[in-house]
């Protein structure tokens, strides 16, 4: 494995760490297991498949860095596209969140490894669906407030 392997794999871990103590601070540790499978997959992939994994982190650090976005945007006033109680805990880790999303899209941007572009377009798309589908999944009744 290589340094920008191990150092997007840290940020993925720190990412899927930070997002798992946000649920058990706000009581919905179902929701935000949800919300996580794709930054598992992702982590697996890394391992597995680096030479196309870099397509495969991107999407998923860039849904976490835009979902921290539009949170401190609303903790600043600037917009109400999420809104909510924030403890001073899970402010923290939003902060937390969005340093490690931003690393790990350095370090998958700067990988070396070739893959073809096929693969790495479908790495893309199935990753980013992935993670759009398991954020609206974790806000159905049956997982929003869990």
């Amino acid at each position: 494995m290589t340094s920008r392997e191990k150092a997007t794999t840290a940020a993925m871990i720190t990412v899927l760490v930070a997002l798992l103590l946000v649920g058990m601070v706000s009581g919905t540790i179902i929701r935000h297991t949800v919300q996580v499978v794709p930054v598992l997959l992702a982590t697996v992939v890394i391992m597995a498949q680096p030479g196309w994994s870099r397509f495969a982190v991107m999407p998923v650090f860039a849904f976490w860095l835009f979902i921290m976005l539009l949170i401190w945007s609303y903790l600043l006033g600037l917009a109400n596209v999420i809104t909510g109680q924030f403890t001073p805990a899970e402010v923290g880790l939003t902060v937390v969140i969005g340093l490690a999303c931003v690393a790990g899209l350095a370090a998958s941007a700067s990988a070396t490894r070739r893959s073809p572009v096929w693969a790495g377009v479908a790495a893309f798309v199935i990753f980013g669906a992935l993670q759009v589908g398991a954020m609206w999944l974790s806000l159905q009744p049956a997982f929003a407030v869990r």
